[in-house]
């Protein structure tokens, strides 16, 4: 179990509710949470994604989403155009980091939605959701420049390893990354 325990759904709606009020990237997301409230956060995602299939059905409605690569500003144009959750369904198809300059702050409000909404929110796992990519792209370095150690991005590339391969959307359509 988790140190202190799991955030409280209130805890969560606040979390993202700060983090859609941002105005700028990069270390903004320091500003909402710190180092080891960020792991926290993973540890909790991470036992929703122990749950979920490999393969994770999912019903439409939704609205899927492919590569986010760091483009925060983006990733919050696509929620006032879709619809904030929890009132639409949303799949991501991976590659939600490295590349832009903002992987932290649209990582994790992802992951702060899914904690939040696990049955609204499907993310799975795309090419940079990686070790070895993420060292190479920018992922690690933003989060060793944030947050001062790779603390953080250990926790977010162990949480990876537990991200669908997959989802399927009413049994019909499967969506892998790529």
């Amino acid at each position: 179990k988790m140190p202190g325990g799991a955030y409280s759904n209130a805890d969560l709606e606040k979390i993202i509710a700060n983090i859609f009020d941002l105005t700028e990237g990069g270390s903004a997301c320091k500003k909402v949470l710190s180092a080891d409230k960020v792991c926290k956060l993973c540890d909790q995602a991470r036992e929703i994604l122990q749950k979920e299939e490999n393969v994770r059905p999912v019903q439409a409605p939704v609205i899927i989403v492919g590569d986010v690569h760091g483009q925060f500003f983006d990733l919050l144009e696509l929620f006032e155009i879709g619809g904030k959750p929890p009132y639409h369904n949303y799949l991501f198809l991976g590659d939600y980091v490295d590349r832009g300059y903002y992987s932290l702050d649209c990582v994790l409000l992802l992951v702060a939605l899914k904690a939040r909404y696990p049955d609204r929110i499907t993310l799975t796992r795309g090419n940079h959701e990686c070790r070895q990519i993420t060292q190479v792209y920018g992922f690690y370095d933003e989060c060793l420049r944030v947050h001062g150690s790779p603390e953080v991005w250990k926790h977010f590339t162990d949480l990876f390893d537990y991200l669908p391969l997959a989802a399927i959307v009413d049994n019909a359509i499967f969506c892998p990354h790529g």
